[in-house]
């Protein structure tokens, strides 16, 4: 039982890792300064959203990972599997803010958020075989970064490369 909580709260220690770096780069004046498509969401949306979606993939890893260390799953290799892409996606959801905010790079960023959708889509394909339930919490986040990849490849093609990158020091 304490090993439980022990592995709900790292999943929540990564989880709040990634979730840091969308509160410290932030979209700002330069992001607004951007042609962005007509469905592109409210601000007030993104962090509603963030904050289901970490929850969401907090309990569905910790589901899998708790299943896993019981050492009683009929597949154990296709959760581990499972746990890899979702250490992986936690990653490249760190990574997406800094490069499309932080340094302005929202072609860098399209790269990692396709990244990103290829490995949230394993980890909810690879959960849903070891625990439907778990799968099916990450349903919402396939469909959030498959928004998210398309307002990124929008922004991307409306905007011109000369608004990327660092602003200069002057």
């Amino acid at each position: 039982m304490i090993m439980e909580w022990v592995v709900l709260a790292g999943l929540g220690l990564a989880v709040m890792g990634a979730a840091s770096t969308g509160a410290i780069y932030k979209p700002g004046a330069w992001y607004e300064t951007l042609e962005k498509p007509p469905w592109t969401p409210p601000n007030w949306l993104f962090p509603v959203a963030w904050l289901v979606l970490y929850i969401l993939m907090t309990v569905a890893g910790w589901r899998v990972v708790t299943a896993l260390a019981a050492g009683s799953l009929a597949a154990p290799m296709t959760a581990a599997a499972g746990v890899a892409f979702w250490a992986a996606q936690i990653t490249l959801n760190a990574i997406w803010s800094p490069l499309f905010f932080g340094i302005r790079r929202p072609d860098a960023a399209m790269i990692c958020v396709v990244a990103l959708w290829l490995a949230v889509a394993a980890s909810c394909g690879l959960f849903w075989m070891v625990d439907p339930l778990a799968g099916a919490m990450l349903l919402p986040y396939v469909a959030w970064v498959t928004v998210a990849a398309a307002l990124n490849w929008t922004v991307l093609r409306m905007n011109d490369d000369t608004k990327w990158g660092l602003p200069d020091a002057a």
